[in-house]
């Protein structure tokens, strides 16, 4: 184990990576616990998560987490870096009062509908928002329809997301159950979850926590994850923290139990989600992506797609594609093809995906041509 200033070099940030965010090997936990300990899953689109927790636990199911989502016990919302996360219903309280201030933010300095409105007027709009959005789920475009008719002085786009941005909401079922889907809709905290945010979690208590799912990492790595400035935290948190450096000199922290396995140790092949946190928790990506880059990997329009861990780096990209049936995962190769030696361990754990995605399908697996 590294000593207090000793080099942590990259594989061993790999390893290390690997290991707290349960990639090592698949471990016998519950999707709730499992969701705490990543302080969150990041939930662009509403399927990711499943594909998240299937890469980290043995034997999970569908109905695992489509049950705690009904149930009001897991929750999506805005958080970390104001994207949508899925998160407990007990997290979801403690978090939201930290990342508030990034969703007003962006909303009145970052956002075209932001920078005609005054905060004066703010007060009205946001009062009335939440009252309407308390009633019953809407979507922001029932929203701005009701806005609109309450403010005719003011764009009813700006007066939504303001909404949208600056009131705590939560998204609703049906989306974000397995199978299903549906419009979608948020409402407020009170009206899904019988409570108001917080108390907040202390900031120091979210660094710890952070620490203990991405870590051995630095201010700036946790602002990548996070969008929040934090640096004065680490500092108060330093005696209690581990120090180390990586091989540029820079200084990186970290909790002192946590696992820090050898650079050398073997790891298997994963395929994990797209925007998985793994991917986002560094502002120096090179512990997990080819040259600290995602490549163009991520879609922005909802298709199902992630990446391809070999030897716990990202080396491909994979993708079903559905026709007459059959489902292939189609794998594609990042900057150079895949040994054929590296092919049987990607394509044995693509079918243990599609027989996740697609049970009872036909299945194939294609290694498709190198994405430059």
């Amino acid at each position: 184990m590294p000593t207090r200033r000793q080099v942590i070099d990259r594989r061993a940030l790999n390893r290390a990576l690997l290991a707290r965010q349960l990639l090592l090997e698949r471990r016998r936990a519950s999707a709730a616990s499992t969701i705490e300990r990543l302080v969150g899953m990041q939930a662009q689109a509403p399927n990711l998560p499943y594909v998240g927790l299937w890469a980290r636990l043995v034997g999970f199911r569908h109905q695992e987490l489509s049950r705690l989502i009904e149930s009001r016990a897991a929750v999506r919302m805005s958080l970390m870096r104001n994207t949508i996360h899925l998160v407990t219903a007990r997290d979801a309280v403690a978090l939201k009062p930290l990342f508030m201030p990034l969703g007003e933010r962006g909303f009145m300095h970052g956002s075209p509908w932001g920078r005609g409105m005054r905060e004066a007027d703010m007060v009205s709009i946001l009062r009335a928002g939440r009252e309407i959005m308390g009633e019953r789920p809407r979507t922001v475009a029932e929203l701005a329809g009701i806005m609109a008719a309450r403010f005719p002085n003011h764009d009813a786009n700006a007066l939504a997301y303001g909404v949208r941005y600056m009131v705590p909401l939560v998204f609703t079922t049906p989306r974000g159950i397995w199978g299903a889907g549906g419009p979608v809709a948020l409402t407020t905290f009170e009206a899904w979850l019988g409570r108001a945010p917080g108390p907040a979690l202390a900031a120091e208590q979210l660094v710890v926590r952070y620490l203990a799912a991405f870590g051995p990492a630095s201010p700036a790595d946790m602002r990548a994850w996070s969008g929040l400035a934090m640096r004065e935290f680490f500092d108060q948190l330093r005696p209690r923290l581990k120090v180390f450096r990586d091989e540029t000199g820079r200084e990186l922290f970290d909790v002192p139990r946590a696992p820090r396995p050898h650079g050398d140790i073997t790891v298997p092949v994963r395929l994990i989600p797209d925007y998985d946190n793994i991917l986002l928790a560094h502002a120096d990506r090179t512990r997990i992506m080819p040259e600290g880059r995602h490549l163009g990997m991520f879609s922005s329009n909802g298709v199902m797609q992630g990446a391809v861990l070999v030897d716990g780096y990202v080396r491909a990209m994979w993708q079903p594609k559905t026709h007459k049936g059959a489902t292939t995962l189609l794998i594609t190769p990042f900057g150079k093809p895949l040994p054929r030696r590296e092919q049987p361990p990607i394509a044995e754990e693509a079918r243990a995906l599609l027989d996740f995605l697609a049970p009872g399908e036909k299945h194939e697996v294609e290694f498709g041509p190198v994405k430059a």
